[in-house]
This record gives C-alpha cells, sequence and structure tokens, in this order.
C-alpha cells in the first residue's frame, strides 16, 4: 500500500484533477490519497485557507462575509464545471461553510481553526465526487471518522499515539480512500490544525499508520534540488537523501518540506517519494533512512534570513558554572528560542531570529546580561543570515570546512560565525543577509559544480 499526497497546485483546477486521477489510477497500491486545499492558479491568486481565515476574521468582528464566502464557493464551482460534474457537490460544499460561519464563536480560536480546515476538508468532498463520477470507488474519509486525534494546540497540533492504532484499520477499507490534509480532532471533538504545509504532516501520519511501503509527496517540481532554484539557475536534483539531510535543509530555509513533516514517517522507517504532478513519469528524489554517498561530501545548501546575534563576552567565563545556563534563563524569561549557540573560552554567541524582538524587548535583555552576569561585553548585530551546507558524507571528508571558507573567501564574504552540528551532517555558517545570495552561489559553485547528485 501506498500514501499519495496532493498540494494545492496539484488540485488548483480541473485540468490538475485529471492528471491527479490519472496518477492514482495508474497504480493500484495508491490506496490512501491525502489532499490540500485548492492552491493558486495565478501568481497573484489568494489561497482558499487565507480566504477562510479572513472570513473567521470578519464574521467574529460582525462583518458582511458573503462576497469571501462566494469566492470560496465559486473556486470548487470552477473546479466542478471543468469536470462535468453535478451541482450537488457544490451545494453540500455551500453548505458547510455557511454552518460553519454561523457556527459557535464562543471560543473565537477553535471558530477559525474549524473553518481554516475547510478548504481540504471540502476539497476531499470534491476529489471523492469525482472519482465516483469517474465509475471509481472512492470514498471521502474525515479525519475523525479515521481516529486521527491530536493535541490541543490551536495550528501546532501534535499526532496522539493512540492515533495509529486508529489509522491502521484503513487498510480493511475498499476503494480508494480520499483524506482531507491539514487537520485532526482533539479528544473532545474540536478541529486542530497541524502547522502551514500541515497537509504533509498528515500524509505523514497516515504513512506510520496504515504502514505504507512508501509515502508519495507530488507537488509541482520534479525533484528536490541541491539549492534554492530562485537563488542559483538550473541547480542539480537531488535523487537520493536521508530523513537528516532533509529535516537540516528543510530547517534552513527548503520549502519542499516543514521540517517536522517527514517526522512520523521516518520513526516507521517508511520511504518519501516527492514527485512532481506535472511530470509523474519522472523518478524524483526518495528520502530514506540510509544512503550510500556517491555524490561527495554535501547534499544540499540552504539558507534563511532574518536572523540576529547577541555576543557575550567575559573573561574566564569557561571557568564560571552555569553561565551559559543564566544568559539562555534570560532569553527565557522574555519567551525567546534561540537557534545556535556558538562559543569560546570567554565568549558566547547566542543566534535568535529577530522578529521574536522589539527594542524594548532587546535593551532589556542587553541589560540584564551586562548587570545580571557582570559581562565585559554585550553585541547585538542584527540582519544575519544563516547558510546551513548538509550532507551525511562530511563525516568521512577532510577538509569541508576549509573549502568552504575559501569559497566564500573568493567572493570577499566575511563569515561572522561558523557552527557544526555535533552529528556532523551539516555546518552553518553566518553571514550578512546582504550577502546571502552570493554566499550561496559560491558555495554551489565549490561543491556542485562538477558533481552529480
Amino acid at each position: 500500500m501506498k500514501v499519495a499526497k496532493f498540494g494545492g497546485s496539484s488540485l488548483a483546477s480541473g485540468k490538475q484533477l485529471e492528471k491527479v486521477y490519472n496518477i492514482v489510477l495508474s497504480d493500484p497500491e495508491r490506496k490512501v490519497i491525502v489532499v490540500s486545499a485548492p492552491g493558486k492558479r495565478y501568481s497573484d491568486d489568494i489561497k482558499v485557507t487565507d480566504l477562510l481565515i479572513t472570513i473567521g476574521e470578519k464574521s467574529l468582528a460582525g462583518e458582511v462575509v458573503e462576497q469571501e464566502l462566494q469566492a470560496i464557493v465559486d473556486r470548487y464551482a470552477q473546479i466542478a464545471e471543468e469536470l462535468n460534474l453535478t451541482s450537488e457537490i457544490i451545494d453540500k460544499i455551500r453548505e458547510n461553510l455557511v454552518g460553519l460561519i454561523n457556527g459557535d464563536k464562543s471560543n473565537p480560536t477553535l471558530y477559525i481553526e474549524a473553518l481554516k480546515a475547510a478548504g481540504e476538508d471540502n476539497n476531499a468532498k470534491l476529489v471523492a465526487a469525482y472519482f465516483n463520477a469517474r465509475g471509481q470507488e472512492a470514498h471521502y474519509v474525515n479525519p475523525k471518522e479515521a481516529g486521527l486525534f491530536v493535541t490541543n494546540e490551536p495550528g501546532n497540533a501534535q499526532v496522539l499515539p493512540e492515533s495509529y492504532e486508529n489509522l491502521y484499520r484503513l487498510r480493511e477499507r475498499s476503494g480508494i480512500l480520499i483524506v482531507p490534509g491539514f487537520f485532526g480532532y482533539s479528544l473532545d471533538g474540536a478541529v486542530l490544525t497541524f502547522s502551514r504545509s500541515g497537509s504533509d504532516i498528515t500524509g505523514s501520519i497516515l504513512a506510520n499508520g496504515v504502514k505504507a511501503e512508501l509515502y508519495e509527496n507530488f507537488t509541482d517540481v520534479d525533484a528536490v534540488y541541491s539549492v534554492n532554484p530562485s537563488i542559483v539557475k538550473q541547480p542539480k536534483e537531488i535523487r537520493e537523501l536521508t530523513y537528516r539531510e532533509m529535516r537540516e535543509l528543510s530547517y534552513a530555509g527548503f520549502s519542499v518540506f516543514h521540517d517536522e513533516a517527514l517526522i512520523p514517517a521516518f520513526r516507521a522507517g517508511i520511504p518519501v517519494n516527492v514527485k512532481n504532478t506535472n511530470n509523474p513519469s519522472a523518478p524524483g528524489t526518495l528520502i530514506v533512512s540510509k544512503r550510500e554517498n556517491k555524490n561527495g561530501p554535501v547534499i544540499g545548501i540552504a539558507s534563511d534570513d532574518g536572523f540576529c546575534s547577541i555576543y557575550v563576552s567575559k573573561y574566564m567565563m569557561n571557568r564560571e558554572i552555569g553561565f551559559g545556563r543564566k544568559v539562555l534563563q534570560i532569553l527565557e524569561d522574555f519567551g525567546l528560542s534561540y537557534e545556535h549557540v556558538p562559543s569560546g573560552i570567554d565568549d558566547m554567541t547566542v543566534v535568535l531570529r529577530e522578529k521574536q524582538l522589539n527594542k524594548e524587548i532587546e535593551l532589556e535583555v542587553l541589560q540584564r546580561i551586562k548587570n545580571e552576569l557582570n559581562a565585559d561585553e554585550v553585541i547585538i548585530e542584527h540582519h544575519l543570515a544563516l547558510i546551513m551546507v548538509v550532507g551525511e558524507g562530511m563525516r568521512h571528508n577532510v577538509g569541508t570546512t576549509a573549502r568552504a571558507a575559501k569559497a566564500l573567501a573568493g567572493v570577499d564574504i566575511n563569515i561572522d560565525m561558523i557552527n557544526q552540528g555535533s552529528s556532523e551532517v551539516s555546518m552553518m555558517f553566518g553571514v550578512k543577509a546582504q550577502d546571502e545570495k552570493r554566499a550561496v552561489q559560491a558555495l554551489y559553485n565549490e561543491f556542485f559544480a562538477s558533481v552529480l547528485v
């Protein structure tokens, strides 16, 4: 059995849904299908989920939402019309949306959650109706019916362990099962969503639950690329990489997966195949637990900006027990999370996302570190970018760091900080945000100019 997830771009129109139908029918092992809400039809289009959030916010404020409601219904209606479906399914979708809009508003957060999930939920109903109209046995399966229960964390729900045993029973059902992504249910029956890109998480959970042999994630690219194509033209495709490499790359800015999306599949040892709905014959990228190292030390390079660093210097810091803990405690007091902590014998640097700070919090944090810890120097530096160089092969190759540093020096980019994870699967370089793209290009030229990935 295979679980296949189709993203919003794969379901944005009737023409795209026809492709999905043909892909699913081409392999009888594709039994569980996870769907996103209809995606953008063009660059300036508004996502269905964003329209649903707008409806929720306006409705809570007592405003009229008929225009937004009609815009969403029209999206589904256009797809249905392209597929020659009857108006019955659209009537059901409108009825569902109206019911949600007029639902219980006593808990605004849960009210918004239920509306957010409606994009995927109604699209699953539409997809199932299309499959049935084509003469295929297909069933819309609501996550509650499937037993997909989650923690009570709106917008960041986590699957409960008992869900996996419930989901295994889906194997007993006949036909093709169409499951909406992005949400589950609390034990009290409330709709709760995963983080954005949560349909990937649903697919991963279902693959684990039904013990699939493969989790296929269909998107709009032929493969995972070794670097962001918006920075490097026509980058090399990655044919195979490990879960750990994918997680490092996702965290650092790769947009193929949310960095938590693959954890359920990883725990069950299920390989993930990233494929293109528009070119399904392409082999795509296979994400596995272990792989042979055939391509040199580096598999991919990712980058992200919007970071800052707090540099703390104090003579004999290494002799002062608990110094690092005290610095991090101050950050915790302000609800700040950190990303990296490179350190030396007399200094340490804490890297964090600068959107967590405002001028007032920043000043208080710096003063507390200076005064409470008697630091010699406390400096904050804004507008940093982090670049992750990732590859399992780095553990067995000498000189990878030297090559990276030389490549950056060759284009006159100063390294503000460097940190290597204890797993030796990644290296982090901190550079000025203005140098991010040049740095990525230089590193790509160094490690991929003549390497097959």
